[in-house]
């Protein structure tokens, strides 16, 4: 008998082995049997451009994670990404205790790393639709097309409390008010599974190999950072953090959310990365969160200037305050080098590591990685697959907000008439899947352009869709009406009488993080302008293209005939389109206020001075015999 068959016999004997043994008593023994590298090891991820198979093999390493943007190779397909994580997997399977990775990415609005993969609204629209069942199925449907590609682990969703829209990481957080941002966690059941009733709070659970490790971050107070400056500090006393910014926390670990990322921002300055109050004493000890906590990318490294100059005693200072597992993610040789001199120094106790390797352990058993660590490659047809772009369609539908409808409430503008004789669209967000799309869209930032592809299979071939709003208008309209599109049009263009009306859609550029900090939250690429243009010589339906409110003039709002804030709706363009012409009502709430000028921020519902443009909750029907919703 060779050593490797040795070795296996003596594993196959292994309560940790047993799937019929208790989690506690696997994770007690597997535990039990591991060195400290091997445990350090398990409190590392990696990006998946250093995972050699020397490294998976003789490290231990615990997890690995693709940046944004980061992929096999260019327009890769669901089973490339399969191919790539299972050889990942293969070689950690022949370290000494075969145990697992757990593979992580940023799938935070649909598997949007993923060519072809359904792109669902960001969560600023999501927020809109107030529908928690739907976004439950969005959760679940997103967890298929995960799991297809051999992904374990999303670090998803958001559970922000927006409190001021400067902030560049806006759309991602489902609303401002707090009550809206509980009711969307939900998502966290979508994506692992429903607890049985009676599972204990704070212990992770994921139900199956069609669900995923979630991941509710970023803890704590990202959203309410002072002048919404990403990676900055909350300043506010702590019965303020825990009625706003906790409270959604107690919802994710209510559905035995597995992880918590810490945020790089700070609360009255203090580093979260570091902050043993936040992470030990309230989040691990007073709620009872039993699963694991994960840094964000790079973020010990925020604790010594310049970043990571000390990397010693960011170690130190994150593991001690409760860190768990470290996404390093490229040096990852100095950091175990210098781990592990801290713990045999002893500045690092041992019971702090077994308890964060125990933590770790104990969400891959739940996960059942240690049974069926591969892709499932029996879903593979579910990426991008009609039902779920039928599922984001409908999303679209319910997240769109209705702002003006004419001047007259006796003549409403909306629905437009599909039979109309000629009609103009303009402005360059009306055909870009990427500006509709916007950030966390293949890459990390997203970008215009074509970035992405509307696809799904029957069984037996593959279909493209169209996904933009200029194709899905197309779509829609009569076939005696003739529909033309301008990005700029030209004097000569808006002098035709025969057209019947305009539809402009502006908007923002795609951006991420702290590349959306904006102070002046003006409608980019001169769409005031453009929008005044045409509404001064053709009736004018305005569509905005966002993450957030943007400042909106007077004048501009007086001169269009009709305003929708569609946010950043993702692949499905068609949704816009069945609701404008009418085949669907609106139903979007605002997420957010919508404030006058960006003076008056930061400005919520319920605070002082509260003077909105549009107030939270405000939502117009084209059904007069609906009252606007406020």
């Amino acid at each position: 008998m060779s050593k490797a068959e040795e070795r296996s016999s003596l594993l196959s004997n292994c309560i940790y082995k047993n799937p019929n043994e208790t989690i506690e008593s696997r994770v007690k023994d597997l535990l039990s049997r591991m060195t400290l590298k091997e445990k350090l090891g398990q409190m590392t991820q990696i990006e998946r451009t250093v995972a050699s198979p020397f490294v998976l093999e003789n490290l231990s390493i615990g997890s690995i994670l693709n940046g944004g943007g980061s992929v096999p190779m260019e327009q890769a397909s669901p089973s490339d990404w399969a191919d790539m994580i299972d050889s990942f997997q293969t070689c950690a399977l022949k370290s000494r205790l075969q145990i697992p990775i757990v593979y992580g990415t940023d799938a935070v609005h649909g598997h949007n790393n993923v060519y072809g993969a359904t792109i669902f609204p960001h969560n600023v629209g999501l927020g809109a639709t107030r529908d928690a069942d739907l976004v439950q199925r969005i959760g679940a449907a997103t967890a298929l097309e995960i799991r297809a590609t051999g992904v374990h682990y999303t670090f998803a969703p958001c559970v922000a409390v927006c409190r001021d829209p400067r902030w560049g990481r806006c759309y991602e957080s489902f609303s401002e008010d707090t009550e809206i941002v509980r009711k969307m966690t939900s998502i966290v059941s979508g994506l692992q599974g429903v607890p049985p009733e009676g599972h204990p709070r704070g212990y992770p659970f994921v139900a199956g190999r069609k669900n995923v490790i979630a991941c509710a971050k970023h803890f704590v107070g990202d959203g309410g950072t002072d002048r919404g400056i990403n990676e900055g500090n909350a300043i506010l006393p702590f019965n303020e953090l825990e009625n706003i910014h906790i409270a959604p926390y107690l919802d994710c670990l209510s559905q035995g959310v597995s992880t918590v990322m810490v945020s790089y921002s700070s609360w009255n300055g203090s580093k979260l990365h570091s902050d043993k109050f936040l992470l030990t004493d309230i989040l691990k000890d007073k709620l009872g969160f039993k699963g694991f906590v994960i840094s964000d990318w790079e973020g010990i490294d925020r604790l010594s200037q310049p970043h990571g100059s000390d990397f010693r005693y960011c170690i130190s200072s994150s593991i001690k305050a409760g860190m768990d597992m470290v996404m390093v993610p490229y040096r990852y040789d100095q950091f175990l080098d210098d781990f592990i001199y801290l713990v045999e120094s002893g500045d690092i106790p041992m019971t702090r590591i077994d308890d964060a390797v125990e933590r770790i352990l104990r969400v891959k058993f739940v996960a059942g990685l240690f049974e069926h660590p591969f892709a499932d490659r029996s879903l593979l047809d579910m990426v991008g697959c009609e039902r779920h772009r039928e599922l984001a369609r409908e999303a679209v539908r319910k997240s769109l907000v209705l702002l003006k409808n004419g001047t007259d409430p006796k003549k409403p503008f909306l629905p437009l008439d599909k039979n109309a004789r000629k009609i103009l669209v303009a402005g360059r967000h009306a055909d870009d899947l990427g500006y509709q799309c916007g950030g966390w869209t293949i890459t990390w930032h997203g970008g215009g352009g074509k970035v992405t592809i509307g696809i799904f299979k029957d069984g037996v071939c593959w279909h493209y869709l169209s996904t933009t709003i200029l194709d899905a208008i197309k779509a829609t309209v009569g076939d005696k009406t003739d529909v033309i599109y301008e990005q700029y049009p030209s004097a000569t263009t808006l002098a035709d009488r025969d057209i019947s009306f305009a539809i402009v859609v502006v908007g923002e550029d795609a951006y991420a993080e702290y590349l959306g900090d904006n102070s002046e939250l003006k409608i980019p690429f001169n769409g005031t302008e453009l929008i005044e243009f045409v509404a001064e010589q053709v009736p004018t339906l305005a569509i905005l293209i966002s993450g957030r409110p943007l400042v909106l003039e007077p004048a501009l709002l007086e001169k269009i005939d009709a305003f929708v804030a569609a946010w950043l709706p993702g692949s499905e363009g068609e949704g816009i389109a069945d609701v404008l012409f009418g085949d669907y009502d609106f139903e979007g709430l605002l997420p957010v206020t919508w404030f006058k000028i960006v003076n008056q921020l930061p400005m919520n519902a319920g605070g002082p001075s509260y003077d909105p443009l549009f107030p939270l909750g405000f939502g117009l029907r084209c059904n007069m015999d609906s009252e606007p919703t406020n």
